[in-house]
């Protein structure tokens, strides 16, 4: 799914003619080219409330250490652009365009149902709805309003296509949840009807009653802006920008205004554990994803920023080769050479050869090889990379840079995928920074694991190549204008745009590159309050279950009981309260009983552990094997070495613990 912005949103880019007639960045135009250099008339500015007019471009400093787009020539993003251009004219005929479709009207919505887990809300499957009757009561208010206005839309479009099924109302769909919530099995509210007296919400309902503390009272205005500040990842992003809306617009002004003087955003410190994409067994994430594309369309709603949704149509692909083949489908023939792969061979190559000529190299990505060498390598790889023949000391420094940027142009899909392209684009009409970041968050949880690994892999290197910014003079903001038309100027789609228009995706996809790049760190977790949402999931699915196999669990006991008297273990008696039992079947001390204390990290359990070992465990290092939690209200969670083990055993108390290596 993907969606387009409405023209409601708030636009961030302005153009402003200089009234000299010459391109910004002569020394990249050429005599002639009239019709490329022409977009480079003129300054940009961006979140700026006085749009006097320039009659000088600014002076450039590749060297600048200021991580905003403000004041800031485009010369590096249209300067690239001609590059791309010259370079794909030879190759354009052999591409076919992807097809998008734009879906009838209720076809929208109800896609959008299948994508959040709801599907079976109507249909044949409506009988068969406790997994998104339990959905429904993890939500909150706005995520709530969010799936009962698709669901509305979903409701009245098959009325009228097929008058005689009996489509069941809305209201009944979440009086169901009103009826539940007095035997809500941990004695809170459904945030699904929640009332508007609970509307000034200062903590996720769920994340409450998980770990027994009193809601809190209303968000109360922010500290005055600093430099760095941390990013809220335990209230859901729509509900703290309803907080904001409903507070005054007065407050909505400050908040604009303060967000443009905050520079930096980090993550806060969690106790119970930041959790990062991959953390998570397979299904609980793909409940997080539910919940995210949730997410997202509330905040969107809450901003009213409009989401359409697009539909590629399948379209030929080559099931072979380097340049121009799916992700999947190149992933499966590096799994056949390396088993486990999860990011593309080329791409790992191609990274490694650059890195090789070391990241110091001034202009790094943003000087370009020569067209007729980079055309006759991508045959010649083609022709011997699988092969293990090809010589790679060949290859020039900047070639392999064009090379890398002309993979990631050459995906039959975009490797921010069709479906979710737009949504990319449409995070500059977010209000705020803070607001961009969220919802870049939530759009990169969304991506395939393919395309999230390898765009990953790309932001890991780029902020290498940064890092080296004091010699190889590209700084952040270069490298955003650089990259941006790489990923965002999807030849394939056949996006023809108007001027102006050209402008304001030339600053806007900049600004949103730039943004991947600084907080990867950010954008690669699972909000808490979304993983506490999970946690709720599974709460109420276990008890469930408990019910369904209440017979079967008595046999069970009694059966363990038995053998148990007979082979009982001293080391399997009953752990002391306060106290955990911590396994690592892979390592020669099979289990340990840990005290827990107020400063008892997941670091201090894995050292207890490796100190003790012998043999080849002796030989383990950080980072090789981690601590688990698994069960209780999680599949299976991979804990960050700052998790408290105290506060996390609190909030899931039945869980076990495991030390193992990560898969692969």
């Amino acid at each position: 799914m993907s969606w387009l912005s409405s023209s409601q949103g708030v636009v961030l880019t302005a153009y402003h003619p200089s009234g000299k007639d010459q391109a910004i960045g002569g020394s990249h135009a050429k005599a002639g080219e009239e019709a490329t250099s022409s977009r480079r008339y003129g300054h940009y500015t961006m979140n700026q409330e006085n749009t006097t007019k320039v009659t000088e471009k600014p002076s450039f400093d590749r060297s600048n250490s200021q991580d905003s787009l403000d004041d800031v020539s485009m010369e590096d993003y249209f300067t690239e652009l001609d590059d791309i251009e010259k370079s794909t004219e030879n190759r354009r005929e052999e591409q076919e365009v992807v097809v998008v479709k734009e879906p009838d009207e209720g076809e929208l919505e109800e896609e959008w149902l299948k994508e959040a887990g709801l599907s079976n809300l109507f249909g044949e499957s409506a009988d068969d709805s406790h997994e998104s009757m339990v959905l429904l009561s993890t939500l909150t208010r706005t995520q709530a309003a969010a799936v009962q206005k698709r669901v509305e839309t979903v409701s009245q479009t098959l009325r009228k296509k097929n008058k005689q099924y009996q489509i069941p109302d809305v209201r009944d769909i979440f009086a169901q949840q009103t009826e539940s919530k007095e035997k809500a099995p941990d004695g809170t509210e459904s945030q699904s009807v929640r009332t508007n007296e609970n509307k000034h919400q200062g903590k996720d309902d769920q994340a409450a009653s998980l770990v027994g503390e009193k809601e809190p009272s209303p968000l109360k205005p922010e500290d005055p802006p600093a430099s760095v500040t941390d990013i809220n990842l335990e209230i859901s992003f729509a509900e703290q920008a309803a907080n904001q809306k409903e507070s005054s617009k007065d407050r909505i002004q400050k908040s604009k205004g303060d967000d443009a003087q905050v520079l930096s955003f980090r993550l806060p410190k969690d106790k119970t554990g930041t959790t990062r994409i991959g953390d998570l067994a397979h299904q609980d994430m793909k409940k997080v994803c539910c919940l995210a594309l949730i997410e997202l369309t509330a905040l969107c709603d809450i901003l009213g920023v409009e989401l359409k949704q697009e539909k590629a149509v399948k379209i030929k692909t080559k099931d072979f080769g380097l340049f121009g083949v799916p992700l999947t489908v190149l992933l499966e023939q590096d799994q056949k050479k390396v088993p486990g792969t999860r990011i593309p061979l080329i791409f790992q190559k191609l990274i490694s050869r650059i890195e090789e000529g070391g990241l110091e190299t001034e202009g790094l990505l943003r000087i370009p090889g020569v067209a007729i060498r980079i055309k006759n390598l991508c045959q010649e790889l083609e022709a011997k990379f699988y092969e293990g023949s090809f010589n790679w000391e060949s290859v020039k420094q900047h070639d392999a840079a064009s090379l890398l940027k002309l993979f990631i142009r050459e995906l039959p899909q975009p490797l921010l995928t069709v479906e979710y392209l737009r949504a990319f684009q449409a995070v500059q009409n977010f209000p705020t920074k803070r607001q961009q970041l969220q919802a870049l968050n939530l759009l990169v949880i969304l991506l395939p694991e393919a395309n999230r690994d390898t765009l990953k892999a790309l932001l890991e290197f780029l902020q290498r190549v940064i890092d080296n910014k004091e010699k190889n003079k590209m700084t952040v903001m270069n490298i955003a204008m650089i990259m941006a038309p790489n990923l965002f100027m999807c030849h394939a789609l056949d996006v023809k745009s108007s001027e102006h228009r050209e402008f304001e995706m030339a600053a806007g996809t900049a600004n949103t590159m730039l943004l991947l790049i600084k907080y990867q760190q950010i954008l690669w977790t699972i909000p808490k309050f979304i993983v506490n949402q999970v946690r709720k999931q599974n709460t109420v699915n276990a008890k469930k279950d408990k019910k369904a196999m209440k017979k079967l669990l008595k046999k069970m006991a009694y059966d363990r009981e038995k053998h148990e008297k007979q082979d009982k273990n001293p080391n399997d008696a009953d752990v002391p309260q306060g106290v955990i039992r911590v396994q690592a079947p892979h390592l020669s001390k099979v289990s340990m009983a840990i005290q827990l204390t107020e400063e008892l990290k997941a670091s201090d359990v894995l050292a207890r552990f490796l100190s003790q070992e012998s043999g080849v465990a002796q030989t383990l290092k950080k980072g090789e094997v981690f601590l688990y939690e698994i069960g209780g209200n999680i599949g299976e969670r991979c804990l960050d070495d700052n998790t408290y083990m105290k506060d996390l055993h609190h909030l899931n108390p039945n869980a076990e613990w495991v030390i193992k290596s990560k898969p692969s």
